[in-house]
This record gives structure tokens, sequence and C-alpha cells, in this order.
């Protein structure tokens, strides 16, 4: 898809191996407290493990654990020849999954530098990662037009399914299920059920292409988000997996969301969404009114979120690294960045 921004160099890092270091002290700046980057170049793809911690990766080639309470880097890993597209953790493997333009996935664990596991097999690069509840199996998309099915003990593809024109871009399991929901550039959003990895529903055709999604708690609702620019497209779906409808649109991005969430539970049920536009916005999930709009000049295009039930909102950033904001009320605000 091209970089948007030119990339701002960070300071380098010496090697780390899986050993807690804390990082420079923070300082602030305009009101908002700033530590060393954690990354080299642009955040990319984030992941919750527990309240305190952040999983991301970067174009810099690297994941990395980081202890945002304490200001502290917990774990970086190395080992991919090419940048990281995206990363997820299973809690039940103690596992941190990452994968990259050189076609594979990697886990990794905690206290350990090298990969305990390497999946090999897509043809392009990977651009999307998705485990089932127990972490037994990853799903896998990649531009190469597959979806793929692995063991997560043997790091073995037990299934695949091309489509072509299907460039996946994302890829979430459905809790509580066998059932995954896929996005990718052909604008579609599709169901498939694990047990033989067969498309079993197709929503309707959105008109841009799909970037991300994320699936409730509860299993019941789907959110993607689209490509576009100058506000056309640039809006995030809500879709209900039961009746397997549309609901409605979010609309007020200018530029592409590249990433959109469920929040966790509060007084409203609230939804997130981040845009090239370099803003985050929070939405009430069943009336699609704008909550809260955060603006953060500079950062380029926003790319990822995460959040956690105490209020901590993060967002992976082009140029500014990872953003910590607390949701407040319905309001966010930002606290720091890392």
């Amino acid at each position: 898809m091209g970089k948007l921004f030119s990339k701002k160099k960070s300071p380098k890092y010496d090697s780390f191996n899986s050993t807690s270091k804390q990082t420079d002290s923070p300082e602030r700046e305009g009101g908002v407290m700033s530590s060393s980057p954690v990354h080299q170049e642009a955040v990319v793809s984030l992941a919750g493990v527990q309240t305190g911690l952040s999983l991301s990766g970067s174009k810099d080639k690297t994941v990395v654990l980081y202890d945002y309470h304490n200001n502290r880097l917990e774990d970086r890993w190395t080992g991919h020849e090419r940048e990281v597209t995206k990363v997820c953790y299973g809690s039940a493997c103690h596992g941190m999954f990452s994968a990259s333009r050189d076609k594979s996935v990697r886990m990794w664990q905690r206290g350990n530098p090298n990969a305990v596991r390497e999946f090999q097999g897509h043809d392009l690069v990977v651009t999307a990662v998705t485990l089932n509840p127990d972490n037994t199996m990853l799903c896998t998309g990649s531009r190469d037009n597959s979806v793929r099915l692995w063991n997560v003990e043997t790091a073995k593809c037990v299934m695949q399914n091309s489509i072509p024109q299907n460039l996946v871009t994302d890829v979430k399991w459905i809790p509580n299920s066998s059932l995954v929901v896929q996005v990718g550039e052909d604008k579609q959003v599709r169901l498939y059920d694990t047990r033989n990895l067969s498309v079993i529903h197709s929503f309707t055709k959105k008109q841009y292409i799909q970037m991300s999604c994320d699936i409730s708690p509860d299993g019941v609702y789907c959110l993607t988000c689209s490509n576009g620019f100058g506000g056309n497209g640039c809006e995030a779906t809500l879709w209900d997996l039961r009746s397997r409808s549309l609901i409605h649109e979010f609309k007020g991005h200018i530029e592409a969301i590249e990433a959109c969430i469920f929040l966790p539970s509060s007084d409203l049920p609230l939804v997130a969404t981040a845009s090239r536009d370099c803003t985050v916005k929070v939405w009430n999930r069943d009336t699609k009114a704008l909550v809260s709009d955060l603006s953060i000049s500079g950062a380029g295009p926003i790319t990822s979120l995460l959040a956690y039930e105490d209020g901590s909102v993060l967002a992976g950033s082009f140029n500014m690294g990872i953003q910590l904001m607390e949701l407040k009320k319905g309001q966010l605000s930002r606290r720091s960045q890392f």
C-alpha cells in the first residue's frame, strides 16, 4: 500500500536478551510524558497481554513487550528478516506470535530470546494472525490469497483455503466457537468454519477495502473498518453475527481507518477507531454517536489499537511510537508515549 509518511528515526537500543531494562526517565512534553521510543520505526500492531503490558510489532523487524506502568522494557525479540505486520498473544500457551513480510509467523516466550516455533508455508507476506480460545490452533492470512490453520504445538499447517483475489488483511477468532472472521482487499467480510476451513457466509460486499476487524467479547458483534480518502469510505461497520446482517456504519474519519476495536465494558457500549488522519475516535456502539475525538498531531497514520478495563487505551503510530491514553467517562486524553 506504500508509505504515506516519511519515517521518523528513533534512538537505537543496545542488544536486549530477555532481561527487564528500565528505559530513560520519562520527560514531559506539552503535558504528555515521553519516554525513549521502544521501536526504531513505525509501530504497526499492538496486542493485549495484561493491564500494564503492551505487545507491539514494528517495521524495525522487532517484537517488544513493554511495561508502561513502570516504563520498563520487559522483552525484545529479533529474528524476522523483514518488518513485522501483526502480533497476538496466547494466554493459554504463554506465547507471543508475530507475522512478518518474511512470509513467516514466529512464536516467542518470555525469557527466551529465540523463537520457540516457526510457522512456514505462506508464499507472500503474512498479514493476519489469531488464536482459538485454548491456543491449540493458529489461524493466519496472507497476501497469497490463503487462510491457513496451524497446530500450535507442532507448527504444522493442517488446512488451508485459497480464494482468488482474496488478499487477506485481518482475521479474528469468534469466542467460544469454531468460526473465524476474515477481511481483505477484495472488500469482503467472510465467516469460516475452522472444522473444515470452508466459507460458510459472506456478508454484503463493501465498497472499499476492509483493513481490520474485531469481535465483541460475547461473540455477538463484528466490527470492520475500511480504506478510503477525502472522507469517502473511511468508515467502520458493525455487523450482527447472529442474524449475519449489517447494523450500521460509523462515519467521520477523513482518511483510511487502520484499526477498530470494541472497548471493555463501561457505562456505555463503546467502540474505537484509529485512522491515517492522525485521530482516534470513540463511538457509542448502539447509537453510532461520536463520543470522543482525539487528534494526535504529528503522529502520522495511527495503525493499531489496544484497550484494557482500567481505561488504558494504546495506539501505535508511524511517527510517534506508542501513545498511551486514558478513557474516562467516555472521553479520551493522552497520558504518555513510548
